[in-house]
């Protein structure tokens, strides 16, 4: 059809608690996507299928609860009742990011790491944690292209990400850390509040081996305006919040891989 523009269709999951599904669109629209929120049970019944997508973000909030612990039940509907869905859709390119519940689900699931054993704890300060940190990027691949550093919140009673030390290892030499916590001057420390939980090596966020699925435990969907900002009144700030970035590499990588 003449003027007909495909767009990359992005498909942000919805279930019981789910709290974050309008940011998270929200972002994805401003990147340039074609969005749709789904319910994890239209996946499970076969009213939607992945296949339709490129990419899937599962995003923050307290799925089911987190009665059994963060975001373990949505892990276990997935794993028993998507995996082979899901691993199609990562064996093709497609992306798979999980923020904050939403990475909590992905390594309950397996999805990440994907090569060793990891949690994601309570967090050492035992309470929940809610505010602004600054994270940098630590590796070069398809989500941190561009970026130095992002400014953004967290809101999370689990994110203390533990690993064995050759889990660990494997990590670092497969260059799957994507993102660190770290003060204003880009210097990491593992002291509190730089580090809100705790995390090994101030691990923020990671990838698979493969590169195409991330798991981020701050919120980049909560900072994509200056409005967004807690001092948005008092300094002058660019328009477009930290995290939108993000978000824009995700729908860059998957139009050129659609087109």
């Amino acid at each position: 059809m003449a003027g007909y523009v495909q767009m990359v269709n992005a498909i942000v999951l919805r279930g019981f608690g789910i709290n974050c599904n309008n940011e998270t669109e929200c972002a994805l629209k401003l990147a340039g996507a074609n969005t749709a929120q789904v319910h994890v049970n239209e996946l499970i019944g076969g009213e939607k299928q992945l296949s339709e997508f490129q990419i899937l973000v599962i995003p923050g909030g307290f799925s089911h609860g987190d009665d059994l612990g963060a975001g373990r039940i949505l892990a276990n509907q997935i794993r028993h009742s998507l995996k082979s869905e899901m691993q199609d859709f990562i064996a093709r390119g497609n992306l798979v990011v999980g923020i904050c519940n939403g990475f909590q689900v992905l390594v309950k699931t397996g999805f990440l790491p994907g090569n060793c054993n990891a949690t994601l704890a309570n967090n050492d300060s035992g309470r929940f944690e809610d505010r602004w940190v600054t994270v940098k990027s630590s590796s070069d691949n398809l989500f941190t292209k561009g970026i130095k550093s992002m400014y953004i919140p967290v809101n999370h009673g689990e994110g203390k990400f533990v690993a064995g030390e050759e889990g660990l290892r494997l990590l670092e030499k497969n260059d799957q850390v994507a993102f660190r916590y770290c003060d204003e001057l880009l210097n990491e420390s593992s002291c509190y509040p730089i580090n809100p939980n705790g995390s090994l090596l101030n691990i923020a966020a990671i990838t698979s081996k493969e590169g195409n699925v991330l798991g981020i435990m701050p919120h980049p969907e909560k900072f994509i305006s200056r409005l967004q900002h807690p001092r948005w009144t008092r300094e002058s700030l660019p328009d477009e919040g930290d995290g939108l970035a993000l978000f824009r590499n995700m729908v860059e990588y998957a139009e050129k891989k659609l087109f």
